[in-house]
């Protein structure tokens, strides 16, 4: 049921704000287990070894990249994992040695699940709205229940923690609990939402959903992962006005050919909307109401299937691209390697780069390979958050970057992480020391005090 918010708080001034990036690191326990139905490449990689440091390492490079454009750069640490409250609360018992053996002997999927470092693609982290959209003038932040896979679903309450670590003034920031994850509310987070807005505007919101709760049109093979009912709930926590949002239903179809999140077939920033044309249900629809809300400033660039197929723009991870807007008011698109290896995907962005009318005019590709092969791409990796100077502030500075924090890391991610994990590695003891032992130092290094259970945090 819907809850009734607190009075606004008045307030003066609206300042512009810029965009910064919190990307995901990557965790020790990085590794390709198949649990994410409808995601073809993590389900075609199941049970490959995978390299976790490589991973880690890929993730912060493209952190440099992105930070080296001049934009503002910072990281979310990984989840404690393995997560043995979840094989305890399953019914496994003894000492964690005792509850890792039993569950690779007798629950291995189980397992794999509390291994999982899907964590990292912090686009499904939460979804943002600045504080120069909100009605009191904070930014508010709802963390995503992500219900629809079991992996995910035990993310939000370290998530919570995390943010509300990040976002500690509460002057300044709200950081809100996932729906519940009964009945309607199925929330991905910012993977099926885009905030679009023109200079010195209000943004605009638009919330994509797979399915309404109540009925209609839905995908026949794979889960709608987002409901229209959690998107409606969402915009209402981060305090947007209703004439601020835009609510677009995802193709059925695109969904049950692999498009699991809208970020896999539609990416936006500013004023422009990159998206391809069987995205939506109703495409010219959505983007009507997209004109009409945005005004003058909106830029549509559609991407025709006779240029891409929605198979060839999944396995590319074309639209799963960072777009990025610098100071000037150009765009970048930040693609994948996959891309630039793919001669239709290629063409697609020498064609937007040659558009004189197009505000995208730099590319750059860059290899995250392990995240793709897990189901992520660049724009996975990263939760957009819309800060004006004073919130940026008030940020926690230890999930900061700069070159010398960067240097850091990589250090860190050398000391820590195993160069190969094997299914059968899940269960070793080592393993789960390693991983503790990683994220202590990482968090006294960052100064946030205790954020996992395992140094006392209040367990899920």
């Amino acid at each position: 049921m819907r809850k009734t918010l607190p009075a606004a708080t008045p307030y003066i001034s609206r300042i512009d704000t810029f965009e910064a990036n919190f990307d995901g690191l990557v965790g020790p326990t990085h590794n390709y287990a198949g649990l994410s139905q409808g995601n073809i490449a993590s389900q075609s990689n199941a049970q490959a070894i995978s390299r976790p440091r490589r991973a880690a390492l890929q993730g912060l490079a493209k952190m440099r990249a992105v930070a080296g454009l001049g934009f503002v750069q910072g990281f979310l640490p990984p989840q404690e994992r393995p997560a043995l409250w979840t094989l305890r609360a399953a019914g496994l018992s003894g000492s964690d040695e005792q509850v890792l053996a039993a569950a690779a002997r007798d629950h291995p999927l189980l397992l794999a699940r509390a291994c999982s470092a899907s964590a990292m693609w912090t686009a499904n982290a939460a979804t943002i709205a600045p504080a120069q959209d909100t009605d009191d003038g904070r930014l508010h932040a709802v963390v995503a229940n992500l219900r629809a896979m079991p992996h995910r679903s035990i993310e939000p309450p370290q998530t919570l923690r995390t943010l509300r670590a990040l976002f500690h003034d509460s002057s300044r920031f709200e950081v809100h609990a996932a729906l519940d994850p009964s009945g309607a509310f199925g929330d991905e987070g910012a993977a099926n939402h885009t905030r679009l807005a023109t200079a010195g505007a209000q943004g605009i919101h638009l919330f994509v959903h797979g399915a309404a709760a109540t009925g209609g049109p839905a995908p026949a093979k794979h889960p709608a992962r987002q409901t229209l009912e959690a998107s409606r709930e969402v915009a209402h926590l981060l305090r947007v006005p209703a004439s601020h949002c835009v609510h677009a239903q995802q193709s059925p179809a695109v969904i049950d050919a692999g498009v699991f999140h809208n970020d896999v077939i539609c990416v936006g920033t500013g004023g422009t909307l990159l998206h391809h044309e069987d995205a939506f249900l109703d495409g010219a629809a959505t983007i009507d109401a997209l004109h009409r809300a945005v005004g003058d400033g909106f830029h549509p660039l559609v991407v025709r299937r006779d240029e891409i197929s929605v198979a060839d723009a999944v396995s590319t991870y074309l639209f799963n691209s960072q777009l990025l807007q610098a100071p000037d008011g150009h765009q970048i698109l930040v693609c994948p390697i996959e891309v630039r290896e793919h001669p239709r995907a290629c063409a697609v962005v020498d064609r937007i780069l040659r558009d004189p009318f197009s505000p995208v005019k730099t590319a750059v590709y860059l290899n995250v390979r392990e995240s793709m092969r897990n189901g992520g791409g660049p724009a996975c990796l990263r939760l957009r958050v819309p800060l004006d100077e004073v919130g940026r502030a008030a940020l926690h500075p230890g999930f900061l970057l700069s070159p010398e924090r960067i240097a850091w890391l990589h250090g860190w991610i050398e000391r820590h992480y195993p160069e190969e994990l094997r299914p059968a590695d899940l269960c070793d003891p080592t393993l789960l020391r390693r991983s503790r032992d990683a994220l202590d130092e990482l968090t006294r290094w960052m100064g946030v005090g205790a954020i996992y259970t395992f140094q006392g945090a209040t367990p899920p």
